[in-house]
């Protein structure tokens, strides 16, 4: 571990600085939209936005790094996340949030792919897995260390808006000012959608179902902790058991996908984070609220990497990081799609809305997951370096992590056959 942290320290430190500035943001705008008077179904859309040029910026960033260099899209992308940061509370509308968001959606994305690539070239065969590891810690580190940054603050000021502008600002001087060279950039070939749908239709529906849940849960949340009275801390402290009980359960959950049909583990897994967000449609104690976003979050985010894991379970290695690309494609429809339809539902039924639609969304997977495995084999793993490989994937499960990823388990042939 101290042989990662010694290549990549500049790289993960700011990608904590980022994810705590992005955590803080995204929280801080459900919670100031309440005080601007925005209704649900403008936050909704607002929220959506942001996962509209996430979708853009799959697709557009990984050409920009190749015709541009990494340091200059840190640097530009950087910069233009800052910008936006500090014009939020000056531009009090709806419209013009959204369209922050849709361009911060596709910075961030840009960071996140240049991140990635350049901490794959940092790494050797032997410490990528540590660092990826670390660099998927970092990345939820963050996202929890912000609400209690939110907290600490009043919503209805300007200095809740600067300190994520700060923080990302800071976030690139380590980075940029690191000696080691950036590294070449190769962009996979993505599968089809249709070619994914026909290879794994279980992963397909459910990254598609989990991008609406994750949408829900990264903007919508502050939005009903707002309107069913919660304060800023309680709030705040809901978010992070979100993704505390995602990063607890990811590792255990990766080895346990390892060991069995993971179509099974897939329907466990959504059943119980369905029945759990279902307790906060019939309870308002705030106790039991945290309960239900503990069983959500703890279930959705593993659920993410092993929908990856099991598509490429069928897969020739060559293929996995395009169908990566692709199974991001299809969550980031869902994200666009699910914010919009968790605003309908809470303006029309009341604030447990928000639950009832994660509920559903979680419940439809398991019974789908079920379903499938009545309509075709398990998959037939062909050795244990085939299974080692998704657990890697269940770390990972980014389109450059798992192209990262592939090198290590290809490697690792080559060092057996000679």
């Amino acid at each position: 571990m101290f042989q990662v942290l010694n290549a990549s320290w500049a790289l993960l430190l700011g990608i904590f600085m980022l994810m705590l500035g992005n955590g803080v943001q995204g929280t801080l705008l459900g919670l100031r939209g309440e005080v601007e008077g925005f209704s649900t179904t403008e936050m909704s859309i607002i929220i959506s936005a942001y996962f509209l040029g996430f979708l853009f910026a799959s697709r557009m960033a990984p050409r920009m790094i190749q015709r541009v260099g990494h340091v200059r899209v840190f640097a530009a992308l950087g910069s233009t996340i800052s910008a936006i940061l500090i014009l939020y509370p000056t531009l009090a509308d709806p419209w013009a949030w959204a369209v922050g968001r849709v361009i911060i959606g596709f910075c961030f994305c840009g960071v996140y792919i240049t991140a990635e690539s350049w901490l794959n070239d940092s790494a050797t065969n032997e410490t990528r897995g540590k660092a990826l590891s670390l660099y998927m810690i970092m990345q939820m580190g963050g996202v929890v260390a912000g609400q209690y940054v939110v907290a600490l603050g009043d919503v209805a000021g300007f200095v809740l808006f600067v300190i994520p502008s700060v923080l990302v600002s800071l976030a690139f001087a380590p980075i940029l000012l690191s000696v080691r060279p950036a590294p070449a950039f190769e962009v996979a070939k993505p599968l089809t959608v249709r070619e994914l749908i026909k290879i794994s239709p279980l992963s397909c529906v459910g990254m598609f179902a989990l991008g609406g849940v994750f949408a829900a849960q990264f903007g919508m949340t502050a939005v009903y902790g707002v309107k069913v009275g919660m304060t800023v801390p309680q709030i705040s402290i809901m978010i992070s058991t979100i993704y505390i009980a995602a990063l607890l359960l990811q590792y255990p959950i990766g080895l346990i996908s390892d060991h069995m049909d993971r179509r099974w583990l897939i329907a466990i897994l959504s059943m119980i984070g369905g029945a759990g967000a279902f307790i906060g449609v019939l309870t308002d104690n705030y106790w039991l609220v945290v309960v239900a976003a503990v069983a959500a979050g703890g279930t959705s985010n593993p659920l993410y990497a092993l929908l990856i894991a099991y598509c490429n379970d069928y897969l020739a290695r060559e293929d996995m990081a395009g169908a990566s690309g692709g199974l991001l494609f299809i969550n980031g429809v869902g994200a666009i799609i699910g914010p919009i339809l968790v605003g309908f539902v809470m303006d029309n039924v009341g604030p447990q809305g928000y639950w009832a639609y994660i509920s559903v969304l979680l419940f439809g997977l398991g019974v789908y997951a079920i379903w499938r495995m009545t309509q075709r084999s398990t998959p037939n793993l062909e050795s244990e370096d085939q299974s080692n490989m998704a657990y890697v994937m269940m770390q990972t499960a980014t389109p450059v992590a798992v192209e990262v990823a592939q090198e290590v388990w290809g490697q690792a042939e080559e060092d057996e056959n000679t």
